[in-house]
């Protein structure tokens, strides 16, 4: 495993694990010792970037890192989120995947850091991030002074902001980069869907701000294992994707065998991402002993040469060769 610095005194593996894959629901279900033990094999590969939030399940995805990672506490790196209402009340009217209610009130950011603090069963978060902020939050120059006295109480050690739920994001990112001291920016970036990233990585070198690259297998098309004939489970977030995606994803695909001349396409897609000197770390969605196993050791293989990036980089402007399907209203679901 390589490791990269994500602040002046944080070191974090160049792959780092986000648990929302294995305790929200939405990526298959495990039991909490399934879980666990996941967690515990991606140390023992190396890796050492932990990434959670207080809204997967309500804090358990704390509860669990917490729990899996006690014994290595300060072998680690942990980041968690925090902005979103995870009241009984407000989960209780929640819808399937609709977005939950923020609220980045003192009050409630207070008592959602002292949370996360027992959930994880720590006395410090290595980077708390404001989780998929809008430009109103960032703004908030009250927010911004409890963070700074919450690093100079030793609670946090750094602050960051997690772009989201969905690729974009363009002027909260540039916002929170340019108007704020952010340690980390997190985002949404791979070599299928290059924008807005390639702008915010732009910003973050001339601010010298670190990104943390998360979906970089673009929800599982660059691992390679999909078909045609590919459905989702009833509990797999992708299901409610269109199959346009599905189909044009598979034909963009196809384009890049050149990438894997020793090497998987899921690890050419990390190596992709990791040739950007803002990129500290990425955190592609494990799922299993296997990706552990096959994304750790992307850290293996040879980093992709310039006449490969240039390469990617000229397929991207034309689309990969694609034409876009006109048949956008077909999903792709299971049977069950």
């Amino acid at each position: 495993m390589r490791y990269r610095r994500l602040t002046d005194d944080l070191v974090v593996s160049e792959v780092g694990f986000g648990n929302w894959t294995v305790t929200t629901g939405w990526w298959g279900q495990y039991t909490k010792a399934e879980a666990i033990a996941l967690h515990r094999e991606a140390f023992d590969a190396g890796i050492t970037f932990f990434d959670t939030a207080d809204a997967y399940a309500e804090g358990y995805g704390e509860e669990v890192l917490g729990e899996a990672l006690a014994g290595v506490r300060d072998d680690v790196v942990i980041a968690t989120k925090f902005g979103y209402d995870i009241s009984d009340e407000a989960t209780a009217s929640r819808r399937g995947q609709q977005e939950r209610r923020k609220d980045f009130g003192l009050d409630a950011v207070r008592g959602a850091l002292d949370a996360s603090l027992r959930r994880l069963g720590t006395d410090r978060i290595d980077c708390w991030q404001l989780h998929n902020p809008r430009n109103a939050h960032l703004d908030d120059d009250a927010l911004f002074g409890f963070l700074d006295d919450a690093v100079a109480a030793g609670k946090i050690r750094s602050y960051g902001v997690a772009l989201g739920p969905k690729i974009g994001w363009r002027d909260e990112g540039v916002a929170a980069m340019r108007t704020r001291d952010v340690a980390m920016l997190q985002l949404i970036h791979n070599l299928l869907e290059q924008d807005p990233g390639r702008e915010l990585l732009d910003v973050a070198r001339e601010t010298g701000t670190t990104a943390v690259v998360r979906v970089p297998h673009s929800s599982g098309m660059l691992e390679g294992n999909l078909t045609a004939d590919t459905v989702f489970d009833k509990h797999d977030h992708r299901r409610h994707r269109p199959r346009s995606w599905l189909l044009e994803g598979l034909d963009k695909i196809a384009t890049l065998g050149f990438l894997t001349e020793g090497r998987t396409l899921a690890q050419a897609a990390l190596r992709w991402v990791l040739a950007d000197g803002a990129v500290a770390s990425t955190l592609p969605n494990i799922y299993g002993a296997e990706q552990i196993a096959e994304f750790s050791a992307a850290s293996d293989v040879a980093d992709l040469t310039d006449e490969e990036l240039a390469r990617v980089a000229a397929l991207y402007a034309e689309n990969f060769g694609v034409t876009p399907l006109a048949d956008q209203e077909t999903k792709v679901t299971s049977a069950s």
